[in-house]
């Protein structure tokens, strides 16, 4: 299966070990929640899911790589202890908690969190002394004399042999205990989860022209010859700051990234040419629709090449426009909800109880993020909601600290005036992304008419949720009339509901 059916399945087996019934019991005892075993070449995203489905459940993470564990370190160290047994006193070796173990108490000790997934990576590479206790730990939870926390679901993650010399294959005792699922690279899945993180467009552009590039793991008279998922959204992290910083891209930086001489030669061939459409073709102009006849003219004459590289970069502008303004809708709206309690009982406050609310309000929200960013299982797009809620809230409590006020009325007011601040601005960014939507369209029109050109505009603002999500919010004519008959996705009618609800206190 690919990796985003393998995160759908695990994500459901976790949910069902964690379920309870009346009585508080898992459902499913321990001895009886097979741990996960997630086999498959590396780079393809075993670690990442593990974090998006923790981060999605609520619940906590804790990740180790088992290549990095010797038998003392993961079982404990032996140590004498003195004890009494009817009446005689005897020395008893026993073991210090297993550094796995302590890792999940002070997770739950620091996050306030009690359940949570513990993810071992390179499972089937444990070393030789360490071996014969995993048996053990895989059928009850248990490393040395310490038993795993009840509510704690173990996923393990491993590579085919053919991909790791350190592996070793496990018996069918030890198989018999794990629930096997084994993960091959599938562009297409990978190619949405890049449009979601926003990877370079130039690496999405070449391997959708090259999609055997996508994958691939060869030996050649000169050793291994390798390319992953991974390698390719590293990359491109740094092409972006190399961009940032007026620093060429050249060979020798691609190479460390992706391990294929022939492939490196013709990525960095792809993206000089697509420097040079980013420049002939100004996106930002197109954008603002202040640009000239001749860059139609070009467009219409255009290889097949670099029509596909326009329009990847007009949806990849466009798009990231409209992710910027959903997520700025949803924090607006998360600083709504505490901002209306208040107003609901603004009459029977005095000033320093609604001083004092508000900064309640941001020390928890404040608590909140070091207990999901110490949960070990935040995203980065939860954590930057967080600290922009926080943000708002501060520069709030900022204003009403600086004031003196004769009564909370007047003080809401000033917290209402700092909030519709904010709320303008967001309106005015909205109708300009509205216009850009709309110049979008007009272009691709004009230098290309219904051709495939906008088909790949219409397709990607169809599935990327957060396109289709304003468009629904919002309406587009150009949209509409390309599609008379858009469907969009029901996932995004919750979202859709907070953004209507930003209309002011």
């Amino acid at each position: 299966m690919n990796i985003k059916e393998a995160k759908r399945y695990i994500e459901e087996s976790v949910e069902m070990y964690l379920k309870k019934d009346e009585d508080g019991e898992y459902r499913i005892p321990v001895v009886r929640q097979r741990p996960i075993f997630l086999l498959g070449a590396p780079g393809i995203g075993k670690t990442a899911i593990m974090e998006q489905i923790a981060s999605e459940l609520n619940i906590a993470l804790v990740s180790y790589s088992m290549t990095h564990h010797t038998r003392q370190s993961a079982l404990g160290l032996p140590f004498i202890s003195h004890k009494e047994y009817e009446g005689k006193e005897y020395d008893v070796s026993e073991y210090t908690m297993s550094e796995i173990i302590a890792s999940i108490y002070d997770v739950m000790k620091n996050s306030s969190i009690k359940e949570g997934i513990l993810f071992l990576d390179e499972i089937n590479c444990v070393s030789e002394t360490l071996a014969p206790s995993m048996l053990q730990f895989l059928q009850y939870k248990v490393f040395g004399r310490h038993k795993v926390p009840n509510g704690w679901v173990i996923v393990t993650a491993g590579n085919p042999p053919e991909y790791n010399k350190s592996v070793r294959d496990f018996d069918i005792v030890t198989l018999d205990r794990m629930k096997i699922i084994e993960v091959e690279a599938d562009y297409s899945v990978w190619k949405e989860y890049a449009k979601n993180k926003e990877l370079h467009p130039a690496i999405i552009g070449f391997i959708d022209i090259n999609k055997d590039y996508f994958y691939s793991v060869e030996t050649t008279v000169k050793g291994k010859n390798y390319i992953t998922a991974r390698g390719w959204e590293d990359l491109s992290e740094m092409i972006k700051l190399y961009e940032e910083s007026n620093l060429p891209v050249r060979k020798t930086l691609v190479e460390q990234y992706i391990r294929n001489e022939k492939v490196v030669r013709e990525f960095i061939a792809y993206y000089d040419v697509f420097k040079k459409y980013q420049s002939s073709y100004n996106v930002g102009e197109i954008l603002s629709g202040i640009y000239n006849d001749s860059v139609i003219e070009k467009g219409k004459k255009a290889p097949l090449e670099e029509r596909m590289s326009i329009i990847g970069m007009i949806v990849d502008e466009v798009c990231h426009n409209i992710k910027e303004n959903i997520f700025e809708a949803n924090v607006l709206n998360d600083v709504l909800k505490p901002l209306k309690s208040i107003k609901a009982d603004i009459n029977s406050l005095s000033v320093n109880e609604l001083t004092e609310k508000v900064k309640n309000i941001l020390y928890a929200r404040e608590e909140q993020l070091r207990k999901l960013e110490n949960s070990g299982a935040i995203s980065s797009k939860v954590k930057k909601h967080n600290k922009e809620v926080i943000k708002i809230f501060a520069g709030i409590n900022d204003k009403i600290n600086k004031n003196t006020y004769d009564s909370a009325s007047l003080m809401f007011n000033d917290i209402k005036s700092y909030y519709d601040e904010r709320t303008s601005l967001y309106k005015t960014k909205t109708n300009n992304v509205k216009e850009r939507l709309h110049n979008a369209f007009s272009f691709v029109e004009k230098t290309f008419g219904d051709g495939n050109e906008m088909l790949i505009l219409m397709t990607e603002l169809t599935v990327i949720d957060e396109c289709a999500i304003f468009i629904s919010k919002y309406g587009s004519e150009d949209y509409s009339i390309h599609n008379k008959e858009m469907m969009l996705s029901n996932k995004s009618d919750d979202i859709l509901k907070k953004i209507n609800e930003i209309e002011g206190i």
